[in-house]
């Protein structure tokens, strides 16, 4: 078998021991002779899956008992809608624009009542988090929205941002079990699975029970956090085969020592490709030092022509997927937890080469 180091933004690879498993009970789940993808929803079997899952989960993360698990479908771009519909009581609520993601949050939010920009790093095409202090919070806000780390640009707030006594929503579709979090601080925080912890297909929403009941009168039922919660997920057909994966990585990152052990690889990996940008001549980091994400790594030469060359020639030697977004070119390794950190030494190695042939 021979499989590449895989530098997706998302859909991203997953924990070959977890794909093993999934290889390995795909026709027959623990002797239930049948595949988890065939399986009812309502079944006695992935009752249990579900439930274990949802245990495992909250073990990793450490969240609170006042605090509704959700596992949903539409991906985190439909929570952009939700989060107001569900949220949004006074009809207020205040937007942190620090990338593509956070944007389109907050235009949608717009559509369902008074959202407002109340600090953007658009300036310098998303190179920094803007900084908020709870004095720029409106009183009559709702809840103060952030994404926290922004996949296209590379950034990532380096600590909780303070909005005083609002409450707190983030994105954390692309960092969520990448590090420890203190859940407390946040109302709600939600992610789409297919970066850090399964296929594409599964959106997980952590929501404080006090905040739900004060939907919109017009939610559809389907971004209902209430209705959703009040079903345990089950108000129709869940996302079942991804939701039984994310309970394999889950149960991964919990072997290998949570989310301490996951923040200690993470930022080793991280150092040993961003010490090495910062010592090249060829290639720079296009986010500010103190903003860097640990997960996604995005990097130029300065030249559009030679980073496409640079992408084809990584591709062939078993780097994939390479490629920065269409919006900002040049290059981005995202190094997820299941990335390996010889995948990394690899792309270092190939980078080294890149540059002295090139330079």
């Amino acid at each position: 078998m021979s499989r590449i180091y895989n530098f997706s933004a998302g859909p991203s690879m997953l924990p070959v021991e977890v794909l093993e498993q999934c290889a390995a009970e795909m026709l027959d789940y623990n002797g239930s002779g049948m595949s988890v993808m065939e399986m009812s929803h309502r079944s006695p079997v992935y009752d249990a899956i579900i439930k274990e899952t949802e245990a495992d989960f909250r073990k990793l993360m450490n969240i609170p008992d006042n605090y509704k698990v959700l596992f949903l479908q539409g991906g985190a771009s439909t929570q952009f809608a939700a989060v107001p519909l569900n949220l949004m009581k006074t009809g207020k609520a205040d937007y942190v624009v620090s990338g593509q993601f956070s944007k389109k949050a907050y235009k949608e939010a717009q559509k369902y009542g008074d959202a407002k920009c109340i600090a953007s790093s658009e300036d310098r095409t998303y190179a920094y988090i803007p900084e908020i202090t709870p004095d720029m919070v409106r009183e009559d806000a709702d809840y103060v929205h952030v994404c926290y780390n922004n996949t296209i640009f590379g950034t990532k707030y380096p600590e909780v941002p303070n909005v005083g006594d609002k409450v707190l929503v983030a994105d954390m579709s692309s960092c969520i079990t990448s590090e420890p979090v203190d859940v407390t601080k946040f109302g709600c925080i939600y992610a789409g699975a297919q970066k850090n912890m399964a296929p594409a297909g599964l959106t997980v929403v952590i929501i404080r029970e006090d905040l739900l009941g004060t939907e919109k009168e017009f939610t559809p039922v389907m971004l209902n956090y209430k209705e959703m919660a009040d079903n345990d997920s089950m108000y129709n057909t869940p996302p079942c085969y991804a939701i039984y994966v994310a309970g394999l990585v889950y149960k991964w990152a919990l072997k290998n020592g949570g989310l301490e052990a996951m923040k200690k690889r993470n930022e080793e990996k991280a150092a040993l490709l961003y010490d090495y940008i910062d010592s090249s001549k060829l290639f720079k980091a296009t986010a500010d030092k103190k903003y860097r994400s640990m997960m996604n790594v995005c990097f130029v030469t300065g030249d559009a022509d030679l980073d496409k060359k640079f992408c084809k020639e990584a591709e062939a030697a078993g780097l994939s997927n390479l490629k920065g977004h269409r919006s900002v070119g040049g290059m981005r390794a995202s190094i997820y937890n299941a990335m390996p950190k010889e995948g990394v030494e690899k792309l270092v190695e190939f980078m080294k080469a890149f540059e002295a042939a090139n330079a």
